[in-house]
C-alpha cells in the first residue's frame, strides 16, 4: 500500500474512534449528569492560566455579591468574566477542538458558548452551598458547566466538588440545610488539567476552602433555543436568587 494512503487510512480510523469515544462519553453524561475527565489540558498551559487568574485577583479580593446573598446562600465565591473585559487568551481553552467536539456531542446541533467565568474562593471561606445553576422546570433548557482546573483540588486546599449523580432528572433541589450531606452524593477532587462537564440542573456544592485559595474556570455553554439569561436565576435549598437584580425572588 502507498504509505500516503496508509497514513490517511489510519488517520480516518483514529478520527472515527475519537468520535465513538465522544459518543460514549455523551451517553455517560446524560445518564449521570456529569463527566470528570482527567488530564484534558497540559499542566504547562494550566500553570500559565493559574498565574494569569491570580494576577487578576491577588489573594484577598473584594466580595462581588451583597451580604444578603452571601448569608442566605452560604456561598463565598468571587466571579470574574475575563473575556467580557477583553482578556481573549481564554479563547485558547474555549476554542480547543476536542473541548468543542465533546460539547457538541453532549449538547447537539446548534449549541453555543455562553460565557467564561473564573471563580475564586479565599482561604477559610464556605465554598458553595447546594444549588442548581438554573431553574429545572424545562428539562430542555439548561446551561452546561465546563469546569477547567488550573491547580489541584487537594486535601490541603479543600474545596472538593460534591454532587448527586442523576439529579438533573429529579427536578427541583429539595429544601433543607444549605451544606448538609445528601443521600447518593459523590465527591470529586479534580487535579490540574482536569475538566468536569456538569449539567446545570444537577444538585451540587463545593466544600469549604482550607488552603490559600481555590480557583476554577467555568466555560459555560447551552443547547439550541436556550435563552442567554438561563443562569440569571439559581436554585438553593432555602431560596431562588436572581443575580441581575441581586434579589431573593422566592423563599423556600
Amino acid at each position: 500500500m502507498n504509505p500516503k494512503w496508509a497514513y490517511l487510512d489510519f488517520n480516518s480510523k483514529f478520527k472515527t474512534l475519537k468520535a465513538m469515544n465522544n459518543h460514549i462519553l455523551a451517553i455517560k453524561f446524560w445518564e449521570e449528569g456529569y463527566l470528570h475527565l482527567e488530564n484534558f489540558f497540559p499542566p504547562e498551559m494550566m500553570d500559565q492560566f493559574n498565574e494569569l487568574i491570580l494576577g487578576h485577583y491577588g489573594l484577598n479580593p473584594n466580595w462581588e455579591h451583597n451580604d444578603e446573598f452571601i448569608e442566605k446562600s452560604a456561598t463565598e465565591v468571587i466571579p470574574w468574566f475575563p473575556m467580557r473585559e477583553g482578556v481573549m487568551i481564554f479563547e485558547k481553552i474555549e476554542k480547543n477542538a476536542e473541548f468543542a467536539r465533546l460539547s457538541a456531542h453532549i449538547l447537539g446541533e446548534g449549541w453555543s458558548n455562553l460565557y467564561c467565568m473564573a471563580m475564586f474562593s479565599k482561604k477559610g471561606t464556605k465554598g458553595q452551598a447546594w444549588h442548581q445553576d438554573c431553574p429545572p422546570e424545562n428539562p430542555h433548557q439548561f446551561n452546561l458547566n465546563r469546569l477547567v482546573y488550573t491547580h489541584d483540588i487537594s486535601p490541603d486546599i479543600g474545596g472538593k466538588v460534591i454532587l448527586v449523580p442523576g439529579s438533573h432528572k429529579k427536578g427541583e433541589l429539595p429544601k433543607g440545610e444549605p451544606h448538609a450531606d445528601m443521600e447518593g452524593q459523590v465527591v470529586l477532587s479534580p487535579k490540574k488539567g482536569d475538566v468536569v462537564f456538569l449539567h446545570g440542573h444537577v444538585w451540587h456544592r463545593v466544600l469549604p476552602i482550607t488552603g490559600k485559595y481555590r480557583i476554577s474556570t467555568n466555560f459555560r455553554a447551552m443547547p439550541k433555543d436556550t435563552p442567554e439569561e438561563i443562569t440569571d436565576i439559581a436554585v438553593y435549598r432555602n431560596m431562588r436568587y436572581r443575580f441581575s437584580t441581586s434579589e431573593v425572588i422566592e423563599e423556600r
